[in-house]
């Protein structure tokens, strides 16, 4: 049995927080803002230049500027994201014009180039995560098979298994890759994206030799309107869990849409992201299990919803987060009556011996 360990956190993934006023366009002003409201960590995402620019990552200053401004807010990187060059980096050409606006305008509309240009920044965060001392880059898989997730007209034989080993030979190199710097990569199961629960991760698991770099970001907001079990996922895949995200959702039965959402915006989903308290995740069962099973990374508030502003939701992540971090005590609460008795004591405790 793993060794319990105290969680690291609050940190913040600010994807969310970046923009114009009253959000934020540059990585000082968020650094800034995160620091104040409690968080000790951010999570970078690397699609934004205006926060982190990919193209200047191979230039050791500018990594260097990185680095430097989250040690004067007090902070340091929790991982780097990289979701977004994950999925271009195997994007089914159903949607290529959808995944386009993802990707720099320089590629758009060539899926060589976009696809090459993917794999090219996903080393740059490997390098960006290894140079930070954070050794870890989260990211999505990217999905082949998706369009054939659900089983009507069934997909021919060998569709999903091609999808699979398609996917490792695109990933294999990059895991390779990562571990020569020593840092894990850390795929998130969502919709969208071949690997969206545990059979999927267990079957790209299988594609890529059980690879020791490639690992999970648990996010139970993704499990939760997939109905599944988010707590048993800790059970099975705790040894693969390497990030966190703090996300709520909710799942309100309704008598005109179902898990697919009837095509319908966030508010009138029956699933929908809620900032964390305000949904029906059991958050102290999550971070009882993570605890248990000896995880000590970031618990990193990815803030989402269909009604709360974000400002709010950043304020309110930050406490959610440290009031519900576990500080693992040093010793058991009956040490007191423990006692390292002789084997002769113990037989006659048991009636073997009088």
């Amino acid at each position: 049995m793993p060794t319990p360990k105290t969680i690291q956190g609050p940190a913040l993934f600010i994807a969310q927080f970046i923009g114009p006023p009253p959000l934020f366009d540059t990585l000082p002003a968020i650094a800034g803002f995160a620091a104040g409201l409690g968080f000790k960590a951010l999570q970078l995402p690397i699609h934004d230049p205006r926060v982190v620019d990919a193209e200047r990552l191979d230039d050791d200053a500018y990594v260097g500027k990185i680095a430097a401004t989250l040690d004067a807010a007090g902070l340091v990187a929790s991982e780097v994201a990289a979701h977004r060059v994950g999925q271009l980096l195997a994007v089914h050409p159903a949607y290529d014009d959808a995944v386009d606006v993802l990707a720099p305008a320089a590629v758009r509309g060539d899926p060589a180039a976009r696809q090459a240009r993917a794999e090219t920044d996903l080393r740059r965060a490997i390098a960006l995560a290894a140079r930070l001392g954070a050794n870890k880059v989260a990211t999505f898989s990217g999905g082949l098979a998706w369009p054939y997730a659900y089983p009507y007209p069934p997909p021919p034989a060998g569709l999903v298994a091609l999808a699979f080993e398609t996917l490792a030979r695109r990933w294999l190199p990059l895991l390779d890759a990562a571990d020569a710097a020593g840092v894990d990569l850390c795929f998130e199961p969502h919709p969208g994206q071949d690997v969206h629960d545990g059979a999927t991760f267990a079957r790209f698991l299988a594609a890529v030799g059980d690879h020791p770099r490639a690992k999970l970001l648990y996010d139970p907001s993704h499990l939760r309107l997939q109905h599944m079990d988010y707590l048993g996922f800790i059970d099975r895949w705790h040894a693969r869990i390497a990030a966190f995200h703090v996300k709520d959702a909710e799942f309100v039965p309704s008598a005109e849409r179902g898990v697919y959402g009837g095509y319908g915006d966030w508010l009138d989903r029956p699933g929908r992201f809620r900032s964390p308290g305000d949904g029906d995740i059991d958050f102290r069962g999550v971070f009882s299990r993570l605890t248990r099973y000896g995880y000590d990374g970031w618990a990193t508030l990815e803030w989402e919803c269909c009604l709360k502003n974000a400002l709010d939701g950043a304020a309110e992540g930050a406490r959610f987060i440290a009031d519900h971090i576990i500080r693992v005590g040093d010793r058991p609460f009956d040490a007191g009556m423990r006692t390292a008795p002789k084997t002769t004591m113990l037989e006659r405790m048991l009636g073997l011996k009088g």
